[in-house]
């Protein structure tokens, strides 16, 4: 099977996800989320004509001409309105949030009076409607204020609650199931044996998908061994995984077994071999309805076909459009030779120059197995497929990587 360019396995790897169903998500929780329905206000804001100062609520007619002195006959907080009617000649004290009493229809300022007992001078003209905030002046019930689509942010959240909803309809989130292979691997704190390495890749993978809201289901390590490999699969597939996530055993050596293993439970395989450095012997198929990404061993393989094919395929099943990776533009700090037939993404770390454009230098090793030059980096410093030398100064592309 030919190396596919990275474009087109992307394409095919989203062609099938479509936004998982809906489900209602208390508030507290729907930060990130993508509505999956229009949601409208069931309620006005404000609900009635309400002081936006603290002072005294009269009739703009009584204080068209000061000095004037007022007889004040309530008091108005905010959640207690005054039930009588304010005449004329008359005030009522009335602090910020509080209703307009009947027969009010403009807000002298408290610094704009004196006050003397139940009487208030009032020593400024104040004209109808000042300091009011009106019925409806925010929005009106009805009104449709978030719509699908929407990823909601965290003043999305506030306005989905002052429009009195205490869930809303969002996209529910992938689970992702992660499953390690490999003879080879150790868990982090055992002692490993001659010849055997302790297992970091998953740890990038979970903490990537749980940024991105998913809920992580950790498989474990299976050893090199069809069986074992093949009931991981339907572990996954048991549990509802939405995204199985293997890492290692899926290029071509005698104990690469993943590929086989998932033939062996049905997988619909849509590639094998990408165009990427790093990462090559990357895999996407379905099983069933549960997406496939087979990553690479290596741990920085792993983690940059975590960036370009994991992360958008749960966005867009999370509800997301703005799904892919986005390049920016920045400065190569050092010469480049001319690339091969692959896209290449070489891990790097970003200084700011006096034009304010970023300068990108490569970590001068970039073998796929050394995490400390991943773990330093700011960004993947993207080369296309033949793209010629380069020198310092010049333009490049970049993805940068989350903090």
């Amino acid at each position: 099977m030919a190396l596919m360019p990275v474009a087109e396995a992307l394409a095919r790897v989203l062609a099938d996800a479509e936004p998982l169903a809906a489900e209602a998500t208390p508030l507290a929780d729907a930060y990130g989320r993508v509505l999956a329905a229009d949601v409208a206000a069931l309620r006005t804001q404000p609900p009635a004509d309400v002081s936006a100062m603290d002072g005294y609520a009269v009739r703009s007619a009584d204080v068209a001409r000061v000095p004037v002195k007022l007889k004040v006959i309530g008091e108005v907080a905010a959640g207690h309105p005054f039930h009588g009617t304010v005449g004329a000649g008359e005030a009522a004290r009335i602090f910020t949030g509080g209703v307009l009493p009947p027969g009010t229809d403009t807000i002298v300022i408290q610094e704009n009076t004196s006050r003397e007992g139940d009487a208030v001078t009032v020593t400024t003209p104040s004209g109808k409607g000042k300091h009011i905030r009106v019925e409806g002046l925010d929005f009106k019930r009805g009104a449709v204020l978030l719509a699908k689509g929407c990823r909601l942010t965290d003043r999305d959240v506030a306005l989905a609650a002052a429009m009195n909803h205490p869930t809303v309809p969002v996209h529910r989130c992938p689970k992702v199931a992660l499953l390690a292979t490999g003879d080879e691997l150790v868990m982090p704190g055992a002692t490993p044996g001659f010849g055997q390495i302790v297992h970091s890749n998953g740890y990038a993978t979970m903490a990537a998908a749980r940024r991105e809201g998913c809920e992580v289901v950790d498989l474990g390590i299976v050893p090199d061994r069809l069986a074992e490999t093949a009931a991981a699969v339907r572990r996954a597939r048991d549990l509802g995984a939405d995204i199985l996530v293997t890492s290692g055993g899926a290029s071509v050596g005698d104990y690469d077994l993943v590929r086989e293993a998932l033939a062996s439970e049905g997988l619909a395989l849509s590639f094998w071999k990408v165009a990427v450095r790093p990462g090559r012997p990357m895999m996407h198929g379905r099983l069933d309805r549960m997406h496939v990404l087979g990553l690479p061993g290596n741990p920085v393989s792993a983690y940059v076909c975590t960036v370009l094919f994991l992360l958008p395929l749960i966005r867009r099943l999370a509800g997301r459009s703005d799904v892919a990776p986005s390049p920016e533009t920045a400065r190569l700090g050092c010469d480049l030779a001319a690339n091969d037939e692959r896209a290449d993404y070489l891990r790097a770390t970003l200084e700011a120059s006096p034009d304010g454009v970023a300068v990108a230098t490569p970590a001068p090793v970039q073998d796929s197995s050394m995490l400390m030059p991943l773990a330093r980096a700011d960004c993947l410093l993207v080369r296309a497929p033949f793209a010629p030398a380069a020198k310092a100064g010049e333009r490049c592309s970049i993805i940068r990587l989350a903090p």
